[in-house]
């Protein structure tokens, strides 16, 4: 598989962050916490080299806990303010005005000693499509203020939102960089839903899952769809998932393409368990 998805708008979105970021104190970007490396687009990190920045790590209540701690150690290492939350529900947010205040300390400081007062930290709000942006920014500010969508591509053009007194919000359109070098990448992303189900096909994703949870995560199918022995192949695990859950054609063959539409449902849903695609252990 080689995934080069770079539709017309990714590279407008790209060229307007990068006008963008000078007009801006602090990068926050969103990072999925079950894909922090994969999610982590290179492009913005570029950009935001000489910013402050604050990494969330959303939906963290879908990630495995011991994984969540080992990411949020990695990237407090790399120099970022860091927090684990979980856009839809609110939960972490209430501390997100205090990792501001963490992250631009020297900002603030600067301009008290300029006798600047009440100066509003300008922040932008990055990440790739689908990571839950335009949540975070409804959530925090207590009101629809960014279009929301469960596809890529929803937030379109630049906004500028008051949060508080405090902080500043400029939204940005979700980007990705043009080539995956790794097409593991590429398959994590189109997993979690940031590349489109069009683009792969959905019983190549639902094989590379059921590889993966039968490395790491053993007894997560035979808990969710029953008594299946979850040591034959993967092809034939998931004609066994069909036949577990009514999913046959006509005739009774198993209908695998029903069968991988429902594996990944049932992943992006955290119905399988709470499962984290980037291994901090192996990044």
């Amino acid at each position: 598989m080689n995934v080069q998805w770079y539709p017309g708008h990714m590279t407008k979105a790209r060229r307007m962050m990068q006008e963008d970021i000078k007009l801006v104190d602090l990068v926050v970007e969103l990072l999925d916490a079950r894909v922090p490396v994969s999610s982590r687009n290179p492009d913005i990190r570029a950009m935001a080299a000489n910013k402050s920045r604050i990494v969330l790590l959303n939906k963290a209540d879908l990630a495995d806990e011991a994984q969540n701690r080992r990411w949020e150690e990695i990237i407090r290492a790399e120099g970022a303010v860091t927090a684990l939350v979980n856009a839809r529900s609110g939960s972490g947010l209430k501390t997100f005005g205090q990792l501001v205040q963490e992250a631009c300390r020297e900002k603030i400081e600067r301009d008290r000693r300029r006798g600047i007062k009440n100066r509003p930290v300008r922040a932008m709000v990055a990440g790739i499509p689908n990571v839950g942006k335009s949540t975070f920014i409804n959530t925090f500010a207590g009101r629809s203020v960014a279009k929301t969508g469960n596809k890529p591509g929803v937030t379109k053009g630049k906004q500028w939102i008051r949060l508080s007194k405090e902080v500043e919000l400029l939204d940005t359109p979700g980007i990705l960089w043009p080539k995956f070098e790794d097409e593991e990448i590429g398959l994590k992303l189109a997993l979690i839903g940031s590349i489109r189900d069009e683009i792969l096909q959905g019983q190549e994703l639902a094989l590379y899952l059921l590889g993966f949870l039968a490395e790491h995560y053993a007894g997560t199918i035979a808990g969710r769809y029953g008594e299946i022995d979850e040591k034959l192949p993967a092809p034939q695990l998931l004609m066994e998932i069909a036949k577990a859950r009514g999913c046959l054609k006509k005739g009774g063959e198993p209908d695998t393409d029903r069968a991988a539409a429902l594996l990944l449902d049932d992943l992006r849903s955290g119905r399988l368990g709470r499962i984290t695609l980037d291994r901090a252990g192996e990044a």
